[in-house]
């Protein structure tokens, strides 16, 4: 959750209005809450009619949002590389050009994953010497968050680049979840550092002598039980945990629910520990931990799950308002040498 400081910070999220499932009416609804509870001022991008049409049938407060006209949109069918052709003017694309050109300090979509990585990596642009972004949720475990490094941007990636989201993960952990000396894993099919081939193994070494608090390797059972503050993935294998994570979760809850309600007794049962079942609900809902942050790119971007409903959205505002006020691309830009240099200083002796 966002501190009290941030209800007086004064600072500009610009959104998406018509990116994910529900927009633009959960968007809506979600920065309405944002604006009264964190005291940020949005800029709203989409077509102005619309929004202000669904704002006036919900009922919804437009105070302190302003709202940037769009005329298009980025559907989700849509090739992501059009976002800088012929997609250029849709909200997606224009929120973007708004935060590259200053008009902002952070923006949030839940519309195409595939398009906000591009349109962020080629619009906004890398953070200078970063190889390639990296979608990163914030995902529960036994011991507390820990972030899930890379999710889906990268398929496939080289353990330079692997090494790289181990250390932009560690100071996002320690700046925004104020977690001290993150341990980072890599996941991987064994804890020996000889597993996964030769890809992961050179990654292992990597990371082993690079500045972090390295932990090893993480095999999949242990991710839930918090075995490390940061998972380092390519994005194939880290989509599978998200997903596998997200229906196991959904599994788990309904099957509880079921159970509860089979007869008078076991209805009794779970009224006399319903406070426990909705604080394990909660830990393991996604949606109280916001977005997803695009990692490596050179200003605060923000990835909402497609189906987010208001809170989730609302969620997702303030944890880029988190980003952008803890100073974690600047860090990333002033570690990323030390890292470089002690990478090249290692293969050198090799």
């Amino acid at each position: 959750m966002i501190t009290e400081k941030w209800k007086v910070f004064d600072m500009r999220v610009i959104v998406d209005a018509f990116g994910g499932d529900n927009a633009p009416l959960a968007v809506l609804e979600g920065c309405a809450a944002a604006v009264a509870e964190y005291g940020v001022d949005i800029m709203l991008v989409g077509d102005k009619g619309k929004i202000t049409a669904c704002a006036k049938e919900h009922n919804i407060s437009l105070k302190k949002m302003e709202i940037a006209q769009a005329d298009d949109i980025m559907d989700m069918h849509d090739d992501p590389s059009e976002i800088i052709k012929s997609k250029a003017g849709t909200s997606l694309a224009v929120g973007l050009q708004k935060l590259r050109d200053g008009e902002g300090d952070c923006f949030v979509s839940a519309g195409s994953t595939a398009a906000l990585i591009m349109g962020a990596t080629f619009i906004v642009k890398r953070i200078k010497g970063i190889k390639r972004p990296a979608l990163a949720p914030v995902m529960p475990s036994a011991k507390g968050p820990f972030m899930l490094i890379d999710c889906g941007a990268n398929l496939e990636a080289r353990p330079d680049v692997l090494t790289q989201f181990g250390l932009m993960g560690s100071l996002y952990m320690n700046k925004v979840m104020k977690v001290h000396s993150p341990r980072v894993g890599l996941l991987n099919v064994g804890a020996e550092d000889t597993k996964g081939g030769d890809n992961l193994v050179e990654t292992y070494h990597r990371l082993e002598n690079a500045p972090l608090n390295f932990v090893g390797n993480v095999e999949p059972r242990d991710v839930p039980d918090g075995a490390c503050d940061v998972l380092v993935c390519d994005g194939f294998s880290g989509n599978i945990v998200l997903k596998l994570t997200e229906g196991v979760a959904g599994f788990f809850m309904g099957t509880l629910k079921t159970i509860f309600k089979k007869n008078l007794v076991t209805k009794l049962a779970a009224a006399m520990i319903m406070p426990g079942l909705k604080g394990l609900k909660k830990k393991m809902d996604y949606t109280e931990y916001g977005g997803a942050p695009l990692m490596g790119v050179s200003k605060p971007v923000v990835k909402a799950h497609g189906s987010s409903n208001a809170s989730a959205f609302k969620n997702a505002v303030g944890k880029a308002v988190e980003f952008a006020g803890m100073g974690v691309i600047e860090a990333i830009g002033e570690e990323l040498p030390i890292l470089m240099a002690k990478t090249q200083k290692d293969e050198t002796n090799d």
